[in-house]
């Protein structure tokens, strides 16, 4: 058994990355000296940046290609099976629930042979079969899988270019680990936490949430009152309208009373 790893340590540049590779003008440099590659290892000691020095202070155009080190494993789907399913790039058990989506919508599992699929014309285009197995999708999956486009950023080293424009910044988005994530599986694991589960009223329980949202809500937006409940008409034949109304046209007129008596000038005593 590993220790945990420390939520509040600082991840290093390099831990977000599977390979970087920097492209230089191969004819400029010649088919063998053009590239710069760091891959990843099982022994690769992360670090918070990478150092490049190349020969030469001519202009050059450079490509670097980041390709993200995902956990788990992400994998970027066939074109023709990334239209089909609506995915791009996910991880396996992803695209296997995407897949089973697929089949539940269209009906696709035989209703005699449970364990067989009949593929539909478009799944038959992608996997070449008419019939299969479930067992058999992971394997004929396998050759429809490819690793993930790497990031892309063209940049060009101009050793003349003031200081400012000498410096570049790009933003790259990456997955990191949610410390609420641990904590909820804790949650949800533990024993206590089931017995209390088992015992809460679940459809109270919504009930109450949902009015706390709403009352938060009104608040945000100060906004008093059921608008929902305003837009109906049976709303207003209530026992309590004609005293409200009646309420309502007493304080007005009270209200223009009072600014008549202020603008000729009448005091009460």
């Amino acid at each position: 058994t590993g220790e945990k790893p420390d939520m509040k340590t600082k991840l290093k540049f390099s831990s977000f990355f599977k390979s970087v590779i920097i492209e230089l003008d191969k004819e400029m440099y010649g088919p063998d000296n053009h590239l710069i590659e760091w891959q990843r290892t099982r022994s690769t000691a992360d670090n918070d940046g990478f150092q490049v020095i190349r020969p030469g202070e001519d202009t050059v155009k450079s490509t670097i290609l980041l390709s993200l080190f995902y956990q788990p494993s992400q994998y970027k789907l066939s074109s023709r099976l990334a239209r089909l399913l609506g995915v791009h790039t996910a991880t396996r058990p992803i695209i296997l629930q995407a897949m089973w989506q697929y089949i539940k919508i269209h009906q696709l599992q035989d209703p005699n042979e449970r364990e067989y699929i009949n593929c539909d014309k478009y799944f038959e285009q992608v996997f070449e079969v008419p019939r299969m197995k479930f067992t058999e999708i992971p394997r004929r999956l396998q050759s429809l899988l490819l690793p993930p486009d790497p990031i892309a950023i063209h940049h060009i080293i101009n050793k003349d270019a003031p200081d400012r424009s000498r410096t570049a910044c790009y933003d790259v988005e990456v997955d990191i680990n949610d410390p609420v994530k641990s904590q909820m599986l804790s949650f949800m694991v533990s024993s206590s936490s089931q017995q209390d589960i088992a015992t809460l009223d679940t459809k109270k329980f919504i009930n109450d949430w949902l009015a706390s949202q709403n009352r938060d809500l009104k608040v945000m937006t100060n906004r008093m009152g059921n608008p929902e409940a305003e837009k109906r008409a049976e709303f207003y034949d209530q026992h309590w309208t004609k005293e409200a109304v009646t309420r309502y046209f007493y304080a007005k007129v009270q209200q223009h009373r009072s600014e008549l008596e202020q603008a000729l000038g009448i005091k009460h005593t």
